[in-house]
Parts: structure tokens; sequence; C-alpha cells
């Protein structure tokens, strides 16, 4: 989820993630042979990939902050489910005038922070015009269209200068956040929000503890404590998870699924994400200027092999993922073709073309086995350059510093990047712009995902990157515990419902 106000970021990815990090009931799936009672004073110790470098929602990019911060300790008016639906939150519900230029939500009454202070109107009207108002603030111009917030009792009004069909979902991001006003928490090692769980401890280099909200407006958490054991080797997070160190186990290797439920107290559980495997293409200067030699690496490319590989997830053919709105099939774009790939880079002049693929360097070397095979099938030596992030986020995000770049961009709805020329993707279409503008404008969704939808196919057409495939999220969960979240996991893990039994 790299957006180009995240140039600050410092910890972004996790390994298989661009975490910019790792289906029932909105998304959280039991255990298939979860058993006994749950226990409200239980531990559940879930593993994750890549820990936050510090804790400032405010100003640090990286979904490291987002999946473990967002919905568990801080909350908005609206929040989102694993499925990607709107619903409310410190807001008990809201409207939308016929226009589109004016949204009233009713503020819940009876909520209070973390430190006891209740929650006001005036903590929102300020949260949202500060965030709107502070550049350096994560997703501040995703308020830009607001014109003015204001609160009158426990009704909260936002005024915009036109539609903005994207404001309700970014509501449901850092942007809606709402913190309390004047306050004097150390954001940077510290939290204070209104969520089901409390900041208890950070272990830095090893974990961080959320402990029960016992003060919360909502549902109470069914556990008492969740430990978050940052674990960036796939095979340490299994000889974990076997040892009983760890309750699940999320960013997981779908192939080691033998190995985990083999004594049977662990179950894999795949669910859908919005995580884009993208071969990212720097149109700038080169060979990669021309859209033949890109819509050639795309037709060497065999994406069902990747997915084989991978052991879970799907092919993706284009920028939108199907989770997404504005998703379409787009197979029949850049199809599986070795000899019209050596066509095309024939046709282009380049039969013996050399590329450098950059990638950070926690991603495993499966994608770079499968990229050096195929393209070298079709004339293309592919030399893999392997990175740590923060030079891939120097040379590769900021100065745009290479020709091929493969990350996994987890965020959703995230189709704003295409519309951007001056993001890393150096893709610069005039049509894909305004359409994009268009479909945020429309007061109507289908019609939003109409304009989505023909954006993306262009995209796609113009071989503006490749897709190499659209990421499941892959968990392994005791057969204890239930209620754990399987969708859209490596961007959002909220575990309000998570419950961990003794049987």
């Amino acid at each position: 989820m790299l957006r180009r106000s995240t140039l600050a970021a410092t910890a972004l990815l996790a390994a298989g993630v661009l975490a910019l990090t790792a289906c029932a009931g909105g998304g959280a799936e039991p255990s298939p042979s979860a058993t006994g009672e749950p226990d409200p004073d239980a531990s559940v110790a879930i593993r994750l990939v890549l820990e936050p470098g510090n804790l400032d929602i405010r100003e640090t990019a990286g979904a490291a902050l987002d999946q473990i911060l967002v919905d568990n300790v801080y909350q908005g008016l609206v929040a989102r489910t694993p499925e990607q639906d709107i619903v409310p939150a410190l807001a008990s519900d809201w409207t939308v005038s016929p226009d589109g230029l004016t949204y009233t939500f009713t503020l819940r009454e009876g909520v209070t922070f973390h430190d006891g202070q209740a929650l006001t109107p005036q903590d929102v009207v300020w949260s949202l015009t500060t965030r709107k108002n502070t550049p350096e603030w994560s997703d501040s111009s995703r308020l830009a269209n607001v014109t003015s917030i204001a609160a009158e009792g426990q009704e909260i009004t936002l005024t915009l200068a036109q539609p903005d069909s994207s404001l309700l979902w970014n509501l449901t991001g850092r942007a809606g956040i709402v913190l309390k006003e004047g306050d004097t928490v150390d954001y940077q090692t510290a939290a204070n929000g209104t969520g089901p769980f409390v900041l208890d401890d950070w272990r830095q280099g090893d974990s961080i503890t959320f402990a029960r909200n016992d003060a919360y407006w909502g549902e109470a958490a069914g556990v008492a404590e969740v430990v978050f054991d940052y674990i960036p080797d796939n095979q340490a997070a299994l000889n974990a998870a076997l040892a009983g160190e760890v309750d699940v186990v999320t960013g997981f290797d779908a192939n080691l699924q033998e190995q985990i439920e083999e004594n049977g107290d662990f179950a894999l559980v795949l669910g859908k994400s919005t995580d884009k495997g993208t071969l990212a293409f720097n149109q700038t200067s080169g060979p990669l200027a021309d859209e033949r030699v890109r819509q050639a690496i795309r037709q060497a490319i065999d994406h069902d092999a990747i997915v084989e590989a991978l052991g879970s997830g799907q092919a993706q053919y284009g920028p939108i993922p199907e989770l997404d709105p504005g998703y379409e099939d787009l197979a029949d774009v850049a199809p599986y073709d070795p000899d019209a790939a050596r066509a095309l880079l024939e046709e282009a002049g380049e039969e013996d073309l050399e590329l450098t693929l950059t990638i950070p360097n926690f991603y495993a070397t499966t994608i770079p086995q499968i990229l050096v095979s195929d393209l070298n099938e079709v004339g293309i030596t592919l030399e893999v350059e392997s990175v740590d992030f923060p030079t891939w986020l120097n040379d590769v995000y900021i100065n745009k510093d290479y020709e091929l770049s493969f990350v996994l961009h987890t965020e959703a709805r995230d189709f704003e990047n295409w519309a951007d020329p001056e993001y890393y993707f150096t893709y610069d279409n005039p049509e894909v712009q305004e359409l994009y503008a268009q479909s945020l404008a429309a007061t109507d969704e289908s019609e939003a995902a109409e304009l989505l939808a023909e954006a993306a196919r262009i995209v796609s057409e113009d071989a503006a990157a490749d897709w190499l495939y659209n990421g499941a999220s892959v968990i392994a969960v005791g057969t204890n515990i239930a209620g754990m979240p399987s969708i859209n996991v490596n961007e959002r893990l909220s575990l309000a419902e998570i419950a961990k039994s003794n049987g």
C-alpha cells in the first residue's frame, strides 16, 4: 500500500507483502475443529512478519501499523469489514445527501478513550480538521475535497466541494481516525484510542501486546490479551507453532500445510485478499518505454505456474483485484504466449535484452526464479538485485531508479496510483486520470465501479505493469482458536471476535 504521500515510510513491507507491513462472521474463520468453551481470560499469540519502526499512526506510513492498530486500538466514525463493506463504528449511523455533498454522522454517546477521557463531538471535528490541514499526517489529501467539518449536538457534518465516491471508504482508514484533542501521549511508543484493545507493552524487536479494554463501548473482546510475535522467517514461525509458542501464524507459506497440520493442532485457512503481486516497469526511458517490450514481458510470464508454486492465490491480469470495485477478469489482455512475446521483441528490435529486477531482500526466491526462467525462454536475460528495504524505498520508490521491480501491494482500492504520474510506477495516461476523476465524482456506486473497470482495462492494455498474482491470506490457525479473521489479514487484522478455548 504505498501511496505518493508515504515518502516518510520506514517500515512498509513484510515478507511476501508490501505492507505498505502478511469466512464467516465478517471474515472471522473458526478453525474447522475448534472445541471447548472459550476462555475469556486467555492470551492469544499471533505471528506477524514485519514489526513497525514506531507506533505513530498519524505520520508513519506502512501497513505494519494499520494491520494491528486500526480497529483494535484506533477507530473512526465508520469501519470496514474484511469483505470490504462499510459499517458503523464511532458513528451509530449516517446519511448522505442526494447531491453527494453532505455527509451527516450520529456520534455514539458514552464512548471513552483508553485514558478514561470521554469522546466528544469536538474531538471528531478536531481530528478530521487537523488531518485535512496537516500534510505530514498520512492520508491528509483524502480529505482535501471536504470544505467544512462541524458538530451540532451529537451530529457531525462534513460538507464537500464536489461529490467524492471514495469519502466513506477513506474514513474507514487513517483519514478518519479519531484522536483526543490536546492529547499528550507519545505516539511514537504509546497509543490512546477508543478500540476494544489497549496497547499494553512493546518489546521492541520481539513483540507487541494488547490487553482487553474493559471500558469499551461495544461488545468486549473475547480474550484478555493478544500478543503479536514478530517472526520474519517462515521456518522459524513453523517451529514456534509446533512448539506451542504461537496460536496463529499469518503470512504463512501454503506449501508448508502438511507440516503444520501434521499433529492436528493447526489448520491452514485460505482467505481472499487485495494483495497484488506487482511487477513494475520503469517506462521513463530505455527498452521499457516501448509498449511492445512491456507486453512481451507480460506474455512471457506463466501466471498459473506462479500461483501453483506459491500454493495459494489466483492469477491476476490487471490493477484491480476481485475484492475491489471495478474488478474485471483481464486474462484476454496478456495471455501466456512465449511465441507472441518473441515476436513482439523482434518487432521492437530487442531480441537480446538485458534487464535488472530490483526486489526487497525479505521476499523468497520463488518469484525471481520463475521470472528469470520465463524471460530467458524468450531471449531476455534478467539480473536480480536483492536489496534491503530502505535501499528499495530510496532507489525505487522515491528516486524511480530501476528497470523492473517486484513488491506485493496489499492495500485495497488503491487504483489511484495508476492515475498518479508521479507515483513510482511511472505510468502517465490522461484518459485513465480523467476516468478515475469521473469515478470519484460519481454519486452512484455502480457507475463509479464501471468507470474504474474501464480505466483498469486501459492500464492493462497499455502494459503499464504485470500483475503476477492476486495473493491469498494464508494463515495457520490453532484448532482451539475461533473468530480469527481470514480475509485481507495483511492489511487489517480486527481481533475483537477472536476466542481461545482450553479444549
